[in-house]
């Protein structure tokens, strides 16, 4: 499965495009894993189900509601402006989860750079930073945190690890600024000209939807399933009705990025069923103890698996150590460094986490050529391993 999303988009372009095609691709690859697993597992088969759904739910809920707010306007897209709007989207990540924080920012984002020829790198960052990165603070802000409040985690507990946060925040806010200024230089005048006489200030509508996306987020941090999923279905309907089609339209707001991210995690949440099972089988083979390899051993697989049931898989081996437990039956600094890195590392690859390929897909529709699936990993090793290596000599020795 992660073949054919690395490879396909390489060798066979114009039939990937097609969302049906990849329903196909998913439906043959993910089958097998069914059909075995619906006879010997069906309790797993029926345990991951409901998790794809809860996930989807969320996901397409956030979706919507972001969609219908539309913030209007064109800032001269410098490298200050760039970089706010990056550091106000890894604040909001943890508010209102890394999907809410990039659906809402994303589109003005793009609308700023539009008259800029050189955007791929700010997506590239905007993905690091809103999609991952800066939903580390509370469980609100990513699913992996959601499910480890969930399993016992205290809601502020995540608050622990600010000083991770600030600093992976601040270096790649920094390493950015850099990176947009040197490619600002390089923009031709024209395009700066342009830019300029295009401002317009900013300006939100369907400003109504911030109520159902608060109601989304009370609904996540306080309902169990299913009225959890009811209650998200209930807002983003509210928000499909009682907000102008204007507004969607103007917002280039469509259903195919959302059926895309759809589509391929129903083939990933499949057949990754028997390798987080064997994973939890033998997981202790890994000789996994400290908190250094759980950090890289939770994020090397978030990068490549759904980071959330990764992270309870880390848990859980966790938990089988039997060391001194501080928070659900795992010592703080394990928890930290399982957290830091599902959250962190899902930024790797574009699959690492929902948020990453619907970013992508946007950027796409809106007219920016963004990297293959191997020359993204190219910008995330070069950029944020060794970040995550200080993060390691920092935080997790």
């Amino acid at each position: 499965m992660l073949l054919a999303i690395a490879v396909c988009p390489l060798r066979i372009p114009h039939w990937w495009e097609a969302n049906r095609n990849k329903a196909i691709v998913s439906g043959a690859l993910g089958l097998p894993v069914l059909a075995v697993y619906g006879v010997r597992h069906p309790a797993t088969l029926l345990h991951t189900g409901l998790d794809y759904i809860s996930f989807i739910v969320l996901l397409a809920g956030l979706f919507t509601v972001s969609g219908g707010i539309l913030l209007r306007g064109d800032l001269v897209a410098t490298p200050a402006t760039n970089t706010g709007f990056l550091a106000l989207g890894g604040v909001l990540a943890s508010l209102v989860g890394t999907t809410g924080a990039s659906m809402l920012l994303v589109r003005p984002l793009l609308q700023t750079n539009s008259e800029r020829t050189r955007v791929k790198h700010t997506v590239i960052f905007f993905i690091f930073v809103v999609s991952n990165v800066g939903g580390m603070l509370t469980p609100l802000g990513d699913p992996p945190l959601f499910l480890g409040y969930l399993a016992g985690v205290p809601f502020t507990w995540t608050l622990q690890l600010w000083p991770q946060w600030t600093l992976m925040m601040a270096v790649l806010l920094g390493t950015y600024f850099v990176c947009d200024s040197v490619q600002f230089a390089r923009e031709p005048l024209a395009a700066l000209q342009h830019d300029r006489s295009r401002v317009t200030p900013l300006r939100i509508h369907g400003g109504l939807n911030a109520l159902w996306l608060a109601g989304v987020v009370v609904a996540v941090a306080l309902l169990p399933a299913p009225w959890r999923e009811v209650a998200i279905v209930a807002l983003a309907g509210l928000s499909l009705r009682l907000t102008p089609s204007r507004i969607r339209r103007d917002n280039g707001f469509s259903a195919g990025p959302m059926v895309e991210v759809a589509v391929l995690f129903a083939g990933i949440f499949a057949t990754m069923i028997p390798a987080l099972d064997l994973l939890r089988l033998r997981g202790g083979e890994l000789g996994v103890r400290t908190p250094w390899q759980f950090f890289w051993a939770a994020g090397a697989l978030s990068s490549f698996l759904d980071n959330a049931p990764t992270y309870l898989t880390f848990l859980a081996l966790g938990q089988g150590l039997r060391l001194p437990a501080e928070v659900v039956g795992v010592p703080g600094s394990i928890l930290a460094a399982i957290s830091v890195g599902a959250v962190a590392m899902g930024a790797n690859t574009y699959i690492g986490n929902a948020p990453n390929f619907m970013v992508k897909a946007i950027a796409e529709e809106a007219g920016v050529k963004m990297p293959s699936f191997f020359g993204y990993m190219i910008y995330s090793g070069a950029i944020l391993l060794p970040l995550f290596v200080v993060v390691t000599l920092v935080f997790f020795r």
